[in-house]
């Protein structure tokens, strides 16, 4: 099978797919990768703390996004990691390469995550 660029799903048909397709990789990542579901813990228990914590609404945000941030860059490295090994299982220096940065894409996004979490959290112990 190959893909028909010509015979594209268009309008609320379109919206509806990319939907129906979005919902089955979330989905894929849940039930298979580790990473993905410990980072929806985090997600979790980030929303509990702003819902108790008394801050403000885009400290709250901020807090959240920084998180929901992880998660984008691990379902970015899941799909570099599931493309390279579509493309071969046989050990390259390029693919481990490729992999590599995905890694390195999700570690910037949780030292991102820390520095958010840990400045709002020196900020408010400053003012109390």
């Amino acid at each position: 099978m190959q893909f028909d660029s010509t015979n594209k799903a268009r309008g609320t048909k379109r919206l509806f797919l990319a939907y129906k397709n979005s919902g089955r990789a979330l989905y894929w990542l849940a039930k298979n990768e580790a990473a993905f579901k410990q980072e929806v813990v985090l997600l979790l228990f980030s929303l509990i703390v702003v819902c108790i914590w008394d801050i403000g609404i885009y400290e709250k945000l901020i807090l959240v996004w920084s998180v929901v941030f992880i998660l984008f860059t691990e379902i970015i490295n899941t799909a570099i990691e599931a493309v390279v090994d579509r493309i071969s299982l046989d050990i390259h220096p390029l693919s481990g390469l490729a992999k590599d940065l995905g890694s390195a894409a999700v570690l910037l996004a949780i030292a991102l995550c820390a520095i958010v979490w840990i400045t709002v959290i020196i900020h408010h112990l400053l003012l109390v």
